[in-house]
Formats: structure tokens, sequence, C-alpha cells
């Protein structure tokens, strides 16, 4: 994986004068090699993780076709490279080496933008066509690797990260109502293709687009459609099978050591299992890694959303694995100023310690391995979370997880709610959502509300996690590949009714049944928990101490956005469990993402406008 960003102005007087900045804002994603193409209509900047053909897949790259000179930047892996070189093999390309850039690079040249319609990866990339003087863009099909960009003054702007934009535009980052409205509405959510920072912009997964002399244009390749599914249980759970262990072998693939994220739940467990039985045909013993929290054995309670603690579980599995397990456990003091660190990670206000745990996570993964596999997705897709299953949430007519709006807005400065009504900003993307949900004619109340689930849930809860899991984890110079992302089993299990997703009425029955061969029966048909974080009463201490140092600092920046009263009274009633994000986000997590959205405001310097 990479850091990706360049600069382009068709008409010409491109300097590059800050693309060495933007490469040094963007060194942890790509500490490996980095590169640089100028020309007087662009300049396309890159850092690189090297993971694939280290010697033969440095970038910038180019290539001559026809006469013309093709170059490329390009962030991600293709899982079907193989088969995307074979048909370029009969199109007459040659190829100097085996990485999967060179291959999305000749498919540009062959297929032009349709070249996204070959792919099965993960990717963000850029292509400059020299002769046309025009760039093309695109963003693979479920959103898992990041691409924003700005206009400015007839220059097209990109990066994979904000950090990116910011350090090529060289001015004060601002924020105006609507991010203001983004920060404490929507946070640590985004509403997609917003980049909060007045002028950034995101280009949308499942997008592509041209940019030259006739300016922007962007177009949508790929949207999870309905279709009447006419297969049996039994065929969906064998259809099924075949998807995910295949997305998993796929993603094996690296000329750098690999291993996998191991919680003890059902999705990192199968990924786990199947990567196992890989390894041993290759005479290799997967690295599984596990984080865990200090005396979380001491002050664990069971709730109705994480009845078991993952330690009882992981255990288990590595047994049955044979693997070689690590694991890493994380204390207070640590998770705490990790809080900041994520804020640079993310360029953004994210999910608290949810965020500041998995970056620490992945620092002592990336002394094993370069490369791992992680389970996020599969609630998404198979409808795993309490929202899908609890009729009386599920009825609810706004985003399932974050019911928390006029909660939120307490603690808005009234300037901004005067503004803009708050339940109106969430309500109208809620609903927004809702009718651009793809559904065949016929579907019984239950059935339509379901797909109306797994869209909200793909274009919003899902993309939070993948930002999280893209810059946690590449802030540390580490891959995570995410199986259950595979666009197929997307695209496939959008059809599949939910009586077959609820199979015995479990939480993702249908995949438990399709992969239950390869678990022991107690991980197969354990009760899902969430992300585990830490329930040590030291860290509630430690957020609320500062963030009553906070309130008592009349200078602070967050003050310009935040109630000041509201900060106090919810220091007040520190153990009510009131949700800001679901149960991943309670009180603990939002004094801390209070403290998060402090050092975001002052770190980065950000100008709020009206």
């Amino acid at each position: 994986m990479c850091g990706i960003a360049g600069e382009i102005c068709p008409k010409g007087g491109v300097t590059g004068e800050y693309a060495h900045a933007a490469q040094d804002a963007m060194r942890r994603r790509g500490p490996d090699q980095n590169g640089l193409y100028l020309s007087d209509s662009a300049v396309l900047i890159h850092t690189r993780l090297c993971v694939v053909d280290i010697e033969n897949g440095r970038q910038p790259m180019s290539c001559l076709s026809d006469g013309n000179r093709y170059v490329i930047v390009y962030n991600g892996e293709l899982y079907n490279t193989a088969e995307v070189r074979a048909e370029l093999l009969e199109h007459g390309c040659e190829f100097k080496g085996h990485s999967d850039t060179e291959v999305v690079l000749k498919a540009y040249t062959v297929f032009g933008s349709d070249c996204v319609n070959k792919f099965n990866g993960i990717f963000a990339f850029a292509v400059w066509d020299e002769k046309k003087r025009r760039l093309f863009f695109a963003r693979d099909r479920i959103g898992v690797k990041p691409f924003f960009y700005c206009v400015k003054d007839g220059k097209f702007i990109f990066s994979s990260e904000i950090k990116g934009i910011l350090a090529q535009t060289n001015e004060q980052p601002q924020i105006d109502v609507q991010g203001v409205m983004e920060i404490m509405l929507i946070g640590p959510g985004r509403t997609p293709g917003y980049g909060v920072f007045k002028g950034v912009e995101e280009l949308k997964p499942a997008h592509c687009g041209f940019y030259d002399d006739d300016g922007l244009r962007i177009y949508r390749y790929w949207s999870l459609k309905d279709r009447e599914h006419t297969e049996s249980f039994a065929q969906t759970a064998e259809h099924v099978r075949y998807l995910v262990t295949d997305a998993i072998k796929r993603q094996l693939i690296s000329d750098v050591p690999i291993g996998t994220f191991l919680s003890g739940g059902l999705d990192s467990s199968l990924i786990s299992s199947v990567a196992s039985r890989v390894m041993k045909e290759r005479g290799q013993r997967l690295q599984t890694f596990t984080i865990n929290y200090k005396d979380n054995d001491k002050y664990f309670q069971a709730t109705k959303f994480q009845p078991n603690s993952d330690s009882d579980f992981v255990g288990q599995m590595v047994a049955y694995l044979g693997s070689d397990s690590h694991m890493i456990e994380i204390d207070t003091p640590a998770l705490v100023q990790a809080l900041f660190n994520a804020v640079d990670a993310r360029d953004l206000p994210g999910m608290a310690d949810v965020d500041s745990s998995l970056l620490l996570f992945c620092d002592e993964t990336k002394k094993h391995v370069t490369v791992a596999l992680s389970g996020e997705c599969a609630d998404e897709i198979f409808g795993g979370y309490p929202w899908f299953r609890d009729p009386t949430v599920r009825a609810v007519n706004g985003f399932p997880w974050a019911q928390s709006t006029a909660y939120r807005a307490e603690f808005i400065r009234p300037e901004f709610t005067r503004q803009i009504d708050p339940n109106d900003y969430v309500q109208d993307k809620y609903l927004a959502t809702v009718r651009a949900t793809d559904k065949r004619e016929g579907l019984s109340p239950l059935e339509s509300r379901m797909k109306e689930m797994v869209n909200l849930n793909h274009h919003w809860f899902m993309q939070t996690l993948l930002d999280r899991k893209d810059r946690m984890s590449m802030y540390n110079g580490l891959e995570v590949r995410v199986p259950f992302c595979d666009y197929r089993i997307a695209e496939y299990l959008y059809g599949v009714p939910w009586e077959f997703k609820d199979y015995r009425h479990y939480e993702k029955g249908l995949l438990r049944e399709a992969m239950k061969d390869y678990l022991p029966h107690d991980i197969l048909w354990r009760k899902k928990s969430p992300y585990p974080k830490t329930h040590n009463p030291t860290y509630l201490a430690a957020v609320s101490k500062r963030l009553e140092e906070l309130v008592w600092d009349t200078a602070a920046p967050l003050w310009q956005i935040v109630r000041r009263d509201k900060a106090a009274t919810l220091l007040n009633t520190a153990n009510n469990p009131q949700p800001w994000y679901g149960q991943l986000m309670t009180t603990p997590q939002t004094i801390a993402y209070l403290l998060q959205v402090n050092y975001w405001l002052e770190t980065y310097n950000i100008r709020i406008i009206s």
C-alpha cells in the first residue's frame, strides 16, 4: 500500500513547489520508497510501502502506448492480477515485472476508463495522459482505499489523505457551519463525498473521473443492485462458502510477511482458519495478532451487546489453528495519549479509543508482519449488527447506530444551530440514502426494510470503519486487507433474502452455516461481540481529568463550537452510558471525542468561518 498525491493544471504552470511537503505528509503511508513525476502540467507524488515486486513496482510508473506516455500513481492491491494480466497479454501487452501497479497501468492503456470494471481489489489511483493532458482517477467499489481532492484556481489537487491536500494548498485550513455539523452530528462518520474541511471533497467509492481542459467529470461505475434470488438455501450457503474462501485465499498473496487479526469472534476466526490452512500447505505457520487491555479480566462486565470477553475464546482458536500467537496488551496511559496520534492519522476526530487502540495494535503488529487480514464488514454485508435484528430499532426513522441527534445538538453552540437545524441536517441525509436504495418490486415490508438497512450500513457505518482501518494501519506502515469487502460478496449477498441471512435466527446465520467446517462449535455459534474496548475505570478517570482541565481553559478552541457548560455537565454524568455512536461510543468515548475535537482544531490551526 502507498500514499498518492498530485496537482494537475492542463493549461500549464505546475511548479511542484509543495510536492515534497505533500510527500513528507504521507511518509508514514509509504516508508519504503518515494518518487515524483513533474511536467509543466502535472506533478504526481508517491510514497510506497513495498508488498509485491519490490524492485519493479516503483512509482510513479510510466509506459509508452501508441507513441503516448502514461504515468500512474497507485495505492492498493489487485486480487485478480493474474486474470487481468492474462487478458492484457492477449492484447499484446508486455510486462517488466509482476506488480499489480503495472497491470493497472497497462489495463488503462488498453481499456481506458472501463478498466475499473476488470479489477477485483482495493485501490485508488490516478493516470496522467501526457498527449491529451488529461488525468484519469478511480476508487475501488467498496471504498477501502481513500482519495480526496479539491479544485482550486484551475488546478485539480488530490491525495490519499487530507493532510496531503493541505500540504499542497499551503493555506490555513477552514471549516464552515456545515463542517461543524459534520463533526458534531455525523462524526466520527462522514457524509459520503464530503471532506469536512472547506473545499475538500472525497471521491466516493465505485466512482471514477477525468480532469482536463474541460474541467472535472465524475462517474459512478458500480452500485448494489437488487435481483431475484433463485438458489435454494443449500446452494446459497455453498455459493457463500466459495466466495468467502476464494476472497481470503486471493488476499494471502504477498512478497513480505503476512498474518491475521484474531479476536476470537466469528469473522476474524474464519479468516484465520482459512489462512492457516493455506499457510500449512505452503509449509508455513500462520501468525495471529490479538488485542487486549490491562486488567480487562478484572473489570469486564457482561452486557446485552457484549455478553462475554474475547479472551475466553482466543486461546481456543489459537489451539485449533496451531498459530504463532501474539497477544498485544494496551494500558490506559498509552491509550489516552494515542487519542491524539489517531487524529493525526485520520486528519479528523475519530472513534476515540476505538481508533487509538487500533493504532497502537497496528504499531505492535508491524514489528512482526507487513500485511494483515482483518474481519471488517461482514456485519454490514451479512446483517450481523443488533439494529438488523431488533424490530424496534429497525423501525426507527433514522440512522440506527446514531439515534442521538437531540443529545449531540445540546453540545453545539446556538449560533450554529440557528443556521442549520440539527434534526433536518441528519434526517435529510438518512432519507436520501433510503430513497436511493435499489429494490425490486413486490418485496415484503420486512425485505424492503432490510435492503434499506444494508444500503445505509454500506454507505455510512461501513465507511467509518474502513476509514478507521486504513488510517490507523497505514499510519504504522501496515497494510490491512479486508476479505469480506470483496465486491463479489457484497454484490451477491445484497440479493439474498433476509430469511436466509437470518438462518436459525442467529446473527450472520448464513455465514455460520456456510463456513461450519472451518471452526470449533463454540466459536462458530458464539454470540456476536463488538470490537473490544477497555473496561478499566482508569481510562474514564484519565479522559475526564483532561476534559475537566479543558473546561477551566476558556481560551481552548473547542469552545468555539461546543458549549462549555454542557461539557461540564457531561463530566457529572460520566456513568450514564448515553450512546454517541452506537455501543462503541458511550460516555467515556464522548469525553475522549471532545478532547480529539479540541486537539484537531488547535493542531491543524483551523479557522471557523460563517
